[in-house]
């Protein structure tokens, strides 16, 4: 064939070959892989709805750029839009081979797991948007590859960890989203580098740190909102003058300093929120310059000073929140003329004055009107009533007088708080008004002057009612029985009036009631059975009434109550083993100052939360049931007053958490628990008024005669003067005094050597007592020499001093025994222990306590030999010190001293003394 032949039909060739691969391949250079990804989406992921599973298939019928959420261009998938079809599972990776995505957009599912990172491979990803999930694990840092991105949103997962700093240089990003998720670490230094930032929203998280310099400087950023996390510093000024700041929110941070002086008179900030924040300082005037301000929240902050005139000026104002803060003076009127108001909170200031009686008139479009915890005085304007708008009303815990106006044309009112002013209720017809008000739901007339009979038009309210308040008040007359209409009713707060009559069944046909307090009246009767039906109630509060008869078991069935006190009353019978098998009750059961009787049901022991117990001052009988050791979370326990008897039981050795005690006024018996010496606890024992016997334990709480109440049980002795008990006699001391220093000492041959000191020194009124008998008290331990009189002279000056040899005082070469020596004789007063020294000053008044021991002179005495012997057995040189049958014959009596009875006694005080004031 010629050349020219064979060229033209190569090219022929070529030709046809190429309108073949037309046929079967796409005109773009990748493979097609969208069908195997779609399907494996589809694979990890349930469809409970059926949307994806019933359409999504892989014949020849539907084409997969059909189906539901699938948008193609020139056969390839380019968007994913999945919103809200309730799918569960987690994003699988093979999603990345979708490599023509340009939006993926999954949100308000229930999609788990983590954010795949080969998210990062499609590089033309604009739009990402997987909010309102179940998202967690860190934001993987690949997305800051996909250079395209525009907008992320990811609020609303469970996502930790910090931001990924990449995410600062994605040059097209406008939109980033991450609220609502516990995101640490700092903002990215790098967010707001480009021009194209618009919004940043990273609310609801835990970042740390303060506001980027970039974001701070960006020109483009419109909406910057980092409330609710715990940012810090002061705010820089240029955020407040921006030019194209819009929204700014920085609630809820740990931001100081101040506002600064507002210099941008043509501002574009619409939103400046800024409360819950430790701001201080005034509120600028040139606040008033911009024009443009719709929302100013500025509450719970520190700001003081006056609320600046110019805020008047702000035409657009929508919502004005600066309650919580120091604000005086009176309010500018300028702000009652801000007609657009929709929101006004001026609540817990120190504001004055009165609000105008046109108020109703000028801001006629209010919906939420703030005003409680002031200094407002004058009557509430009846003009309210004109606002249609009116959704609440907070006006409560300031000076308004007069009676309060009817607002029955409010057809949207939702709540309505009055509390704690000077208000009356006139003829009552202010409530029949509210009936009216068929949105309402809280209702707050407490702490007024409200007088006269509660009318029976309060069960006319609204059906939406939940909370009613009318405690502390002067309302007489009897509770309305038509008030179990209100039927959505919580709170019940009607205490401290002068209702009288009895409390109404129909209370317990209130299926939603919460808490019922009626205490403090003058009710009378018993306690309905009806009450049993409220299965929600969490407080019952009927003290201090003339209730009688028994309490009604049926307020067992009440297994959600937490609370009850029916203290003060005339009840009678039994407690109920209904009521103390609720193991519901955790905080308060006070049946106190009743006229019950029988005995304290075993099933008390039931009570396994109950913090606080009181069944005193009734006549209840028999022994206190072992099973209260059962309730371990006692903190306080009172059963005085009763007519109880046996001893305090053992089992009260596990209430290791009780504050206060107070079993006095019965009949126990038998001697005090030694347990009670380690409840390190306890600030209050009363025991007095009892049978109780024996030696008080000395540890612990009784080591405070100021937290210990003994008084009134004849038959108790105490080693510590302080309780003004009678003294233990000696042979009880004396061994008592053993048990105690063993427990100090832990060393036998330190024990022996103490106990040695103690029997030689009593000798002087025994008269008779040999070395060989003292050393029976060593238990088998053998004597040394030197070193056991050199531990005998120390332990002297131990118990003298109050000090050990190893305390912090004792280095560079002092030590006890110098210590003492330095002091002795002249200055010895300036190194004894304190009790030691007040036991010897007030010798005076220890002989009233005990008609046994006296003070005399010989005390002086005393102490100054017990000194010498002791740095004469403590010498530094054991050659220098005195052998143990010298220290013998140092202190054993001679036989003139027999009739020196005040010498001998002298003695044994000094060493007496001694020892209660160590062992304290």
């Amino acid at each position: 064939m010629p050349p020219v032949e064979s060229l033209s039909f190569t090219l022929a060739l070529a030709t046809f070959l190429a309108s073949l691969l037309t046929l079967t391949i796409p005109l773009h250079s990748e493979p097609n892989n969208d069908i195997e990804a779609l399907l494996c989406l589809k694979h990890h992921i349930s469809d409970p709805a059926g949307v994806l599973l019933s359409s999504w298939k892989n014949d020849s019928v539907t084409p997969f750029c059909s189906w539901p959420g699938i948008t193609c261009r020139k056969s390839r998938v380019v968007a994913l839009d999945l919103e809200s079809l309730d799918l569960h599972g987690q994003i699988p990776p093979c999603i990345a081979n979708l490599t023509f995505l340009k939006r993926l957009h999954f949100p308000n599912n229930k999609f788990s797991g983590r954010i795949p990172a080969e998210l990062g491979q499609i590089s033309r990803l604009h739009y990402l948007n997987l909010s309102s999930n179940n998202l967690h694990g860190t934001i993987p840092n690949t997305l800051s590859s996909c250079s395209r991105l525009q907008i992320i949103d990811l609020a609303s997962n469970s996502l930790n960890g910090s931001i990924p700093e990449g995410l600062g240089t994605l040059h097209n990003l406008s939109v980033l989203c991450l609220s609502g998720n516990t995101l640490t670490g700092s903002i990215p230094v790098l967010l707001g580098t480009n021009s194209s930032m618009v919004s940043v929203i990273l609310t609801n998280n835990s970042l740390i740190g303060g506001i980027p310099q970039y974001l701070v400087n960006s020109s483009s950023l419109q909406e910057l909102s980092l409330g609710n996390n715990y940012l810090g510093g002061e705010i820089p000024p240029s955020l407040f003058n921006s030019t194209s700041l819009q929204k700014l929110v920085l609630a809820k941070n740990n931001f100081v300093g101040s506002i600064p002086v507002l210099s941008n008179i043509d501002s574009p900030l619409q939103h400046l929120v800024l409360q819950s924040n430790y701001l201080a300082g005034t509120i600028p005037s040139t606040i008033g310059n911009f024009s443009s301000l719709r929302r100013l929240q500025l509450g719970h902050n520190n700001f003081h000073g006056s609320i600046p005139t110019s805020i008047g000026k702000l035409s657009n104002m929508l919502v004005l929140d600066m309650t919580y803060n120091n604000l005086s003076g009176t309010v500018p009127p300028s702000l009652y003329n801000m007609s657009a108001l929709t929101y006004l909170g001026m609540g817990m200031n120190n504001l004055i004055g009165q609000i105008p009686s046109n108020i109703g008139d000028t801001l006629p479009k209010m919906g939420t009107l703030i005003l409680q915890g002031n200094q407002f005085q004058g009557q509430i304007p009846t003009s309210l009533s004109n606002i249609n708008n009116l959704r609440v009303i907070i006006l409560s815990d300031n000076a308004f007088r007069g009676i309060i106006p009817s607002f029955g044309t409010l057809p949207n009112l939702v709540k309505l708080d009055l509390g704690t002013n000077q208000l009356e209720a006139g003829d009552w017809s202010f409530l029949s008004s509210l009936t009216n008000c068929t949105q309402l739901v809280n209702l707050y007339l407490d702490e007024n002057n409200l007088r006269g009979v509660l009318p029976s038009s309060v069960a006319n309210l609204s059906n939406s009612l939940e909370a009613l308040f009318l405690r502390e008040n002067k309302i007489s007359g009897t509770i309305p029985y038509e008030i179990q209409r209100l039927k959505k009713l919580q709170l019940l707060y009607m205490e401290q009036n002068f209702l009288t009559g009895n409390i109404p069944s129909s209370l317990g046909h209130i299926p939603n009631l919460f808490v019922l307090s009626l205490s403090q009246n003058l009710l009378y009767g018993q306690i309905p059975q009806t009450l049993g039906n409220l299965s929600q109630l969490s407080e019952l509060h009927f003290e201090e009434n003339n209730l009688s008869g028994p309490i009604p078991g049926a307020l067992g069935r009440c297994k959600n109550l937490v609370k009850l006190n029916l203290s003060c009353n005339s009840l009678d019978g039994s407690i109920p083993k209904q009521l103390v098998t609720l193991s519901s009750l955790s905080e308060d059961l006070d049946l106190s100052h009743n006229q019950l009787s029988g005995q304290i049901p075993m099933e008390v022991g039931n009570l396994v939360n109950l913090g606080i117990l009181n069944i005193s001052n009734n006549r209840l009988s028999g022994n206190i049931p072992s099973t209260l050791g059962e309730c371990v979370h006692l903190e306080s326990l009172h059963i005085e007053g009763n007519l109880l008897d046996g001893r305090i039981p053992e089992s009260f050795n596990t209430l290791r958490g009780i504050i206060e005690m107070d079993l006095s006024q019965n009949n126990l018996s038998d001697e005090i628990p030694k347990f009670f010496e380690s409840f390190t606890s306890m600030k209050l024992l009363n025991l007095s008024f009892n049978n109780l016997e024996g030696p008080v334990p000395t540890g612990g709480i009784f080591q405070n005669a100021r937290e210990v109440f003994l008084q009134a049980n004849k038959k108790l002795c105490a080693n510590n003067p302080m309780l003004q008990l009678p003294l233990c006699n000696v042979e009880t001391s004396k061994q008592r005094r053993g048990s105690t220093i063993l427990k100090i000492v832990g060393s036998t041959v330190l024990s022996l050597v103490l106990l040695s000191c103690f029997a030689v020194i009593l000798s002087k009124k025994r008269n008779k007592i040999h070395l060989h008998n003292i050393t029976e008290y060593g238990l088998g331990s053998k004597i040394s020499r030197e070193g056991d009189v050199y531990s005998y002279g120390i332990i002297i000056l131990e118990m003298l001093t109050g000090r050990r040899p190893t305390d912090d005082i004792f280095n560079d070469g002092s030590n006890l025994h110098k210590f003492v020596g330095k002091a002795f004789p002249q200055k010895i007063g300036d190194v004894l222990d304190p009790c030691v020294v007040r036991t010897f000053e007030d010798g005076d008044a220890n002989n009233n306590l005990h008609h046994e021991y006296h003070a005399t002179a010989g005390a002086e005495s005393c102490i100054m030999r017990l000194t010498k012997l002791g740095l004469s057995c403590s010498m530094e040189i054991p050659k220098d010190r005195p052998t143990m049958s010298d220290v013998y014959a140092e202190e054993r009596p001679t036989d003139h001293m027999q009739a020196g009875d005040d010498l001998k006694e002298t003695s044994t005080e000094c060493i007496y003394e001694l020892e209660v004031a160590i062992t304290q």
